[in-house]
């Protein structure tokens, strides 16, 4: 009956932020504001550029609330311009590079360690913006790479590859990180 309930509340919410209620918009941008910079911050190392382009992305979704038409998650559905937003935004500042090789690398490392969220975001940031792009639309996003090689304007076969590299590096960085803590290197 709650989860109704909360449902019935966020629908009310969004209906009101569509009348230009600043308080139900406030309301939305306060619920949904940390895990959205959490988003723009998987494609943006730089904490400052991703909350720009968080706020630009939620002008965004408030420009364009008109066109939610409660089909399916509002959270989904606001992910999807913050994803958007950040691939524009290294575009735009030319750090969005890809290579059209298609090798496929199939190399596994394993770590038995914990990372912590932060150790684990650090090592998503030294991949190549392209690498990095490609990997957290994958492995984290949830999109295909059909999904991927649309939004990026690459072939299917450059993400699958871009994908493969960002996972040899990641192997490669926790390999490090291993032989750090063993006391190897």
């Amino acid at each position: 009956m709650k989860v109704i309930q909360l449902h019935n509340n966020e629908e009310k919410l969004i209906k009101k932020a569509q009348k230009s209620d600043s308080a139900a918009q406030q309301a939305l941008f306060s619920k949904y504001a940390p895990k959205m910079l959490s988003v723009c911050r998987y494609y943006i190392s730089d904490l400052h550029f991703a909350e720009d382009v968080m706020i630009t992305a939620f002008a965004k979704v408030f420009q364009n609330l008109n066109n939610f038409r409660f089909e399916g998650s509002f959270e989904g559905w606001i992910r999807r311009i913050m994803v958007r937003e950040a691939i524009s935004f290294l575009r735009s500042k030319k750090e969005l590079f890809f290579t059209e090789d298609e090798q496929v690398v199939k190399e596994t490392v394993s770590y038995e360690g914990e990372l912590s969220t932060e150790q684990l975001q650090l090592l998503i940031d030294r991949l190549p913006d392209g690498y990095k792009t490609v990997f957290v639309m994958y492995a984290i996003e949830g999109y295909s790479h059909k999904e991927i090689a649309q939004m990026l304007s690459i072939s299917e076969g450059t993400s699958k590859s871009q994908l493969s590299k960002a996972r040899k590096l990641l192997q490669q960085q926790l390999e490090l990180l291993r032989l750090r803590e063993n006391g190897t290197i």
